[in-house]
C-alpha cells in the first residue's frame, strides 16, 4: 500500500487521530522559522479544517545575533499564511551542571506553557529524524525505558495538550513538501556546532547509520513505541506500590522496603515525579531505595539533587523542594537596645518579651548574646535537678523532624548554649521564686 503523501489532508487526518475533539480544538504552532515548523504551519494554513482556530506562538531566546531577524521572518511568514502570530521574549540564564541549550529549552517551554490557552493543543514539527537523535542519545547517556520512548505523539501540557503530529515523517519529506511550494525558511546557523552532542550525532553519525540501514528512523521508533508501552505498564505497577505505601503525602518506610528491588525503585520514580520534582540520577536513587531505607530510625538520612531533597524522619520518608537559602550566620543580639532580632537566613526572629510568669531569668542574661543555627555537640541542662543533656538527644525524644532542626535558632551567652528557640532554657537562665525579671523568648517563624 503506498505511503501517503505529505500535506494538509495528511495532517488533518493525523491531528483527527490524536486528538478525539478535532476539528473542535484551538490549535497553537510552536515556531521557530526552521523548515520543520515552517512546513507544518503551511500545511495547517492550507485546511479549511485547521486554520479556523490556528495561531502561532515563536519565542526569542536573545542568545543569536540574528534573533531579531528570526522573529521579523516568523511574522512575515504568519502575515502572508494570515495566521496571527505572538512573540515571546525569552531570559535564558546557564545554571551550574546545565548546558545553555538546555536551560533555553526549559525557558522556551516555560513561557508556552504560560501562553497556552486552556483546551488548546500545543503543536511541535519534531520528526522522525529528530526522534532517532533523541532515542540514540538517550541509550547513550543510560537512560531507562521511559528516556528510551523517546518523544510521544500527544501528551498533557499546562492547560491543554502537546502535540507532535510529524513523529512518522522525515525531514526530506518535510524539505520536499516545502521546496515544492516555494516557501522560504532560515536555517539556524548552530545546527553546524558539531560542539553540541545533537549536531555532532546528526551530521558525523547518522549519515553513516542512514547508509547502513536506511529504514532506521522507522524501525528505532518503533522500539520507542515498545519502550513507551513498557513504560505504562511500569507506571501502573508503580502506582499500585504507591498508593499501598502512602502515608498522607509521604511513604511508609516498612512497606517500601517489602518491595523488591527493581519494583521498590520503580515506585519511589513515579513517586517523585508524581509530586512534580525531577528525577535523580541512578546513584542518588539507589541510595534511597538502599541505605536510606536500610538505616536506623533514629538516624535520619536525606538525600539531595537539583533543588529536592528527601528526608527519613522515622518510618517516613518525605520529599520536598530543597532551600536555596543559606544558613542563618552567626548573629550578635544587644537586647537591652532591641528586644527582637531578625535571624538571617531567613529563619524568621526572635522576640524578647517582658512576662510575670515567664521562664526566663532577665537578669541573669549577659547584654550581649549570640544568635546561630545548629552546628552538632550542643549541651545543655534543661532541669535544674537534672542532667546536662545533648541537644541531639532532646531533639530525637521530642520526635522533631530532622529538616526541622536546622532551622531552630540557638541562643547563646558566652559561648554557652542558654536556649534553643522556644523550645527549652539551660537551668542557668531560668526564673526561680527569686526572679525579680522575668521574660518569655518567642520565636516568630519565617
Amino acid at each position: 500500500m503506498k505511503r501517503a503523501a505529505f500535506g494538509a489532508e495528511w495532517l488533518a487526518r493525523r491531528l483527527a487521530e490524536l486528538l478525539p475533539e478535532f476539528p473542535n480544538v484551538a490549535l497553537c504552532v510552536a515556531l521557530s522559522g526552521g523548515l520543520d515548523s515552517i512546513a507544518l504551519l503551511s500545511a495547517l494554513a492550507e485546511h479549511k479544517r485547521t486554520r479556523a482556530r490556528l495561531r502561532a506562538v515563536h519565542v526569542d531566546h536573545g542568545l543569536h545575533p540574528n534573533a531579531a531577524r528570526w522573529s521579523e521572518h516568523c511574522l512575515a511568514v504568519c502575515t502572508r499564511l494570515k495566521v496571527p502570530l505572538t512573540v515571546l521574549n525569552a531570559k535564558v540564564v546557564r545554571g551550574r551542571g546545565e548546558s545553555l541549550e538546555a536551560q533555553a529549552r526549559k525557558a522556551r517551554y516555560g513561557l508556552l506553557a504560560q501562553n497556552l490557552q486552556a483546551d488548546e493543543a500545543l503543536l511541535t514539527a519534531h520528526h522522525a529524524d529528530d526522534q532517532l537523535e533523541t532515542v540514540l542519545l538517550q541509550l547513550l547517556r543510560g537512560a531507562g525505558v521511559a528516556g528510551l520512548a523517546g518523544m510521544p505523539a500527544c501528551a498533557p501540557f499546562a492547560n491543554g495538550w502537546l502535540v507532535r503530529p510529524l513523529l512518522s515523517r522525515t525531514r526530506a519529506e518535510l524539505d520536499e513538501w516545502v521546496r515544492a511550494r516555494d516557501v522560504a525558511w532560515i536555517e539556524d546557523d548552530t545546527n553546524a556546532d558539531e560542539g553540541l552532542d545533537r549536531n555532532y550525532l546528526r551530521r558525523q553519525i547518522l549519515p553513516l547509520v542512514r547508509a547502513r540501514w536506511p529504514g532506521a528512523a522507522g524501525t528505532v521508533a518503533r522500539s520507542a513505541r515498545h519502550a513507551a508501552e513498557a513504560k505504562l505498564l511500569l507506571d501502573a505497577l508503580a502506582r499500585a506500590d504507591v498508593e499501598t505505601s502512602a502515608d498522607g503525602a509521604a511513604l511508609a518506610v516498612t512497606r517500601l522496603r517489602a518491595l523488591e528491588g527493581a519494583r521498590r525503585r520503580n515506585a519511589l520514580r513515579f513517586w517523585i515525579a508524581r509530586r512534580g520534582h525531577r528525577l535523580p540520577d541512578a546513584r542518588r536513587l539507589e541510595e534511597i531505595a538502599g541505605p536510606m531505607l536500610a538505616a536506623r530510625a533514629d538516624a535520619n538520612p536525606h538525600v539531595r539533587w537539583n533543588g529536592t531533597v528527601v528526608r527519613r524522619h522515622g518510618g517516613r520518608l518525605a520529599i520536598e523542594a530543597a532551600s536555596t537559602a543559606s544558613s542563618p550566620a552567626e548573629v550578635s543580639w544587644l537586647w537591652r537596645t532591641n528586644r527582637e532580632i531578625d535571624i538571617p537566613g531567613g529563619s524568621g526572629a526572635l522576640r524578647l518579651r517582658r512576662d510575670p510568669r515567664g521562664r526566663l531569668d532577665l537578669d541573669a542574661l549577659p547584654e550581649q548574646l549570640t544568635v546561630r543555627p545548629r552546628r552538632g555537640g550542643e549541651q545543655l541542662r534543661p532541669r535544674a535537678s537534672g542532667r546536662t543533656r545533648t541537644l541531639k538527644a532532646l531533639l530525637q525524644e521530642e520526635k522533631i523532624p530532622a529538616h526541622a532542626r536546622g532551622e531552630l535558632p540557638l541562643l547563646f551567652a558566652s559561648g554557652k548554649l542558654i536556649a534553643v528557640a522556644n523550645l527549652w532554657l539551660d537551668a542557668s537562665v531560668q526564673a526561680t521564686a527569686d526572679t525579680k525579671h522575668r521574660a518569655s523568648l518567642l520565636w516568630r517563624r519565617p
